[in-house]
């Protein structure tokens, strides 16, 4: 009787082990899948990709444009972990008039001091997917200015095959970040900079 007992104790312990094993066994591939998630890398081609911004004056809107210099965005699809950096060269700011960019680049962004603009993504909110649109959040810092500022973009991005495509807009309060004010007793300027980001480039791994 005693050998019996034992061995349905055995047989429950089976039992038992086999079904804890088949009810953890998609939990621990899920996690596996996660860690090993291919990382998906997207370069821009400077050539091919412009910053625009935008301040509004009690007078008109000003619009200008900066060039690109370089840009690498790693994140994985998964877990939405984001690394790398876009760069901006501030020194290239321009708006079409000589006189107010010559200001801007002395007195209000100091550009021959802080001669790049860079963010460096950390995470991504929402889906990519692999192939066609895209519209998702992501969040940063935004170096400027010779300060890191914490930020986000909204971003809409359109990859295909070995290339993709995008835009990302954000505002950037200058004043509250230590910027000068460019206002006079004649013109007042609107604290905030809109920023559109256009981008093109290449995926390097998918």
């Amino acid at each position: 009787m005693q050998q019996r007992r034992s061995g349905f104790r055995m047989g429950m312990a089976a039992i038992l082990g086999a079904t804890f094993s088949l009810l953890i066994a998609p939990i621990t591939n899920a996690q596996t899948a996660t860690s090993t998630s291919p990382e998906v890398v997207l370069t821009i081609s400077p050539d091919k990709s412009t910053l625009h911004w935008s301040v509004d004056s009690a007078l008109h809107t000003v619009h200008g444009t900066f060039l690109m210099k370089s840009g690498t965005i790693h994140f994985n699809p998964a877990t939405g972990n984001a690394s790398g950096e876009i760069v901006a060269i501030a020194t290239s700011g321009e708006s079409g008039n000589s006189s107010r960019d010559k200001r801007m680049h002395k007195e209000i962004l100091e550009s021959s001091k802080y001669p790049v603009v860079v963010f460096h993504p950390r995470h991504v909110d929402g889906k990519v997917n692999q192939s066609g649109p895209s519209d998702v959040k992501v969040n940063g810092t935004l170096s400027v200015h010779g300060s890191d500022h914490e930020m986000a973009a909204i971003v809409h991005a359109e990859l295909a095959g070995d290339h993709w495509s995008g835009t990302g807009s954000f505002d950037v309060p200058y004043v509250s970040w230590g910027i000068k004010d460019p206002s006079n007793f004649l013109l007042k300027v609107k604290p905030v900079v809109k920023i559109e980001l256009e981008m093109v480039g290449a995926i390097a791994s998918k």
